[in-house]
């Protein structure tokens, strides 16, 4: 189980949080658009309809791992990395900065990403670089 209950979920992963711009929620879609990092991401909303006013905001951003890998070291001379893939997903590699349980990690990559696994992750370390892509859609839990 990677969340309990979506407040719970806000609550673990509040400080996890990614500050970014949103965009306006057409009416009846279940996406948020929101830049961070320089990217433009489509994020399932998660917090409900009509919650996510357009303007400055925080919003964890979730996805879950469809393939992953630990880098022996971190790319050489390359910085954190972000591609989004079709509408709500993304691929790149970032550090670890916080381990969560066995099945969440919060990865840095140009902007904070809690990552889960329905699988136990192997043993990592805060430090430690991923390379990974996520399965489509992103979800986006908006926060204070």
């Amino acid at each position: 189980m990677l969340e309990t209950s979506i407040e719970d979920f806000a609550l673990r992963f509040e400080a996890d949080a990614a500050f970014g711009q949103l965009y306006p929620q057409p009416e009846g879609s279940p996406l948020m658009e929101f830049v961070s990092g320089g990217r433009t991401l489509y994020l399932f909303d998660r917090t409900g309809p009509y919650t996510a006013k357009p303007g400055d905001a925080r919003v964890i951003v979730h996805g879950t791992l469809a393939r992953f890998s630990l880098l022996s070291q971190r790319p050489g001379g390359e910085e954190a990395r972000l591609t989004v893939v079709g509408i709500s997903g993304v691929e790149g590699s970032g550090r670890v900065t916080r381990l969560a349980s066995r099945f969440t990690v919060v990865v840095e990559a140009r902007l904070p990403l809690v990552l889960s696994s329905f699988t136990p992750l192997p043993a990592l370390e805060v430090g430690d670089w991923l390379s990974f892509e996520t399965q489509p859609p992103l979800h986006g839990f908006l926060v204070g």
